[in-house]
This record gives structure tokens, sequence and C-alpha cells, in this order.
């Protein structure tokens, strides 16, 4: 039961205090994990987040991708999870829609990592884990790909530090990450014992489809 706020924490567990959450992202899913003995963030298709205290960030993943950046001198840091749309398939490189879906990827690691800029990280710090692309959906062979040229491409573009990959192959992921350290646990899943990631992924590339196109904004 919540006992209330103290220092920024809602005293929950009996292993210890809850870090309270940024305001922007006040919606994502948290909980005390007990394998870990620490509290996670849970995040899926088109989220991310962004935490200043020692909590664990967690996703499972496909045909997405996911990069967890972090400052490595003050530990602020986070995970995004996305996907670029389907339409970006078949178009060339100068293809309206092709630079259109490219938007959705720009919008998901530009707003990641300027939300840990805004919370005290600096650029000059910062490095890059990434992971997934995995060959899942039968019907979308390239997509995994698509994922992973781009994110590969925006952090050339942008001169950013990438220290660790895993990414491609056919299975899905389960990633846990620790900004405060830096270190990541991942999970090969060898079998999918339900459809649960499959049916997640295709609707949000179905909604990918539909929705309009964020903005564009610029890193710090």
């Amino acid at each position: 039961m919540i006992a209330g706020q103290v220092d920024g924490f809602n005293a929950l567990r009996p292993g210890g205090r809850q870090p309270k959450a940024l305001p922007a992202f006040s919606h994502i899913n948290r909980y005390w994990d007990k394998m870990h003995g620490m509290y996670a963030a849970k995040i899926l298709p088109g989220e991310y987040y962004v935490t200043l205290h020692g909590e664990m960030i967690v996703t499972v993943l496909g045909s997405c991708v996911s990069a967890c950046i972090r400052d490595s001198i003050f530990g602020i840091g986070g995970m995004n999870h996305f996907m670029l749309p389907v339409g970006a398939e078949g178009g060339g490189s100068n293809s309206t829609w092709n630079s259109a879906a490219t938007r959705y990827g720009n919008f998901a690691m530009e707003a990641l990592i300027n939300d840990i800029l805004k919370n005290g990280g600096r650029r000059e710090n910062l490095e890059l884990k990434v992971f997934g692309g995995g060959m899942i959906l039968e019907h979308m062979t390239n997509i995994g790909r698509q994922n992973i040229s781009f994110v590969h491409e925006f952090i050339r573009t942008e001169g950013l530090k990438l220290s660790a990959e895993d990414v491609g192959d056919v299975y899905p992921r389960k990633v846990y990450f620790f900004p405060q350290s830096g270190k990541v646990k991942l999970k090969k899943l060898r079998a999918m014992h339900n459809t649960t990631l499959i049916e997640r992924e295709t609707s949000y590339m179905d909604s990918l489809e539909t929705k309009p196109i964020e903005g564009e904004i610029d890193l710090f």
C-alpha cells in the first residue's frame, strides 16, 4: 500500500521505496521485480522511458529495435522501442514515403536523447547499446533489417558512440537495461509459447499506417 511520498519516492515494497517517475513517464507500467530485487519500468512498442534513479527498464523485442542510451558519467538513461512503418519497404532512398517513415525512427531516437539531456545528461557522455530487429514476422521479412539499418545510420550521422549490440537473427529478445551501471541482460527467446508478441507488433505496425507522423524535433 502506498504510504505517501518521501523525497521523490513512493513508500511501497519491503524491497524499498519506489522511485518517483519523471512527469512525462507517469503512464509507463512500473512494478517490483522480485528476481532482480529492484523496481522496473516495462515499455511497449512506441514507448520510451528515462530514469534518474536505480530502476531497471524492460522490454521484449521481435522485429522492433530498442536503443539503450545513458550518460556514462551521471548514470541518467533510458530505453525506447520502435519500428519503422512497413511502407518504407520497396521505396527508394528518395521516395516520399521512405523519408516520412524514417521520421518515426528519428522521433524515437531524438525524443529519448533529448529527455536524457533535459534531465542532466551530457551529449559527450552518451553511450548506446542496440538490440532487436529479429525476423519473426513471416509476412514482413525485411522490417527487422530496415530497423537495424536505420538505427546504425542515425548513430553514424549523429556521431554517437555505439558500445554494444545484439541485432538480427530470427529470435525475439527480452532486454533488461540498468541505466545507472550501463549493464544489459539479454535473453533470446528460442521458443514462442504464445502469439502475444507477434500480435502486439502487428497491431503497432498497423497503427503506424494510420496515425499522423510526429513532428520533427531537433537534438540539443
